[in-house]
């Protein structure tokens, strides 16, 4: 079948299997490889994308139903400027070891302080719940959070 999905603000027209994963798609078919495949039953988190501006874990979404579709991924997160405030803050304060589940952290971080630029501890912790860190233990990654929020508050 058919597909046109707009990632990360580039349309995109494919033949694809009606079978074939999002997470497949952004990465076999596109090479946006920054989304992670790692359970393959949306427990890790590794996969988080935004589709419509919500986040999704990319390995239980059909690229089928991203048709006509608005895809982010975390190569999207880049501004005009240079890197988000949050991959900044990621950097700064030691929120990614293997990096790994960076990606789906990223996004689903990014999401958060799109929505709340003042998120408690426990908002973060609430936020990030769907995302596996094997390395961290969480408190860089909501440190790292914290952080961005307060640069992006500050002038």
């Amino acid at each position: 079948m058919e597909i046109t999905v707009t990632v990360n603000g580039q349309e995109h027209t494919r033949e694809v299997e009606p079978r074939l994963l999002l997470v497949h798609l952004l990465r076999d078919e596109l090479g946006l490889t920054g989304t992670h495949w790692g359970c393959d039953t949306s427990n890790c988190g590794a996969c988080t994308v935004w589709m419509d501006r919500i986040p999704v874990k990319s390995c239980t979404v059909l690229a089928a139903m991203a048709d006509g579709r608005d895809v982010h991924t975390v190569e999207g997160l880049e501004t005009p400027f240079g890197l988000d405030q949050l991959q900044v803050s990621f950097t700064e304060c030691h929120g990614l070891q293997c990096g790994f589940c960076t990606p789906g952290m990223l996004m689903t971080a990014r999401w958060l302080l799109d929505h709340s630029p003042d998120p408690s501890e426990t908002e973060i912790r609430e936020a990030i719940s769907g995302q596996t860190c094997r390395c961290t233990g969480y408190e860089n990654i909501v440190r790292s959070v914290r952080h961005a929020a307060e640069a992006e508050r500050s002038p």
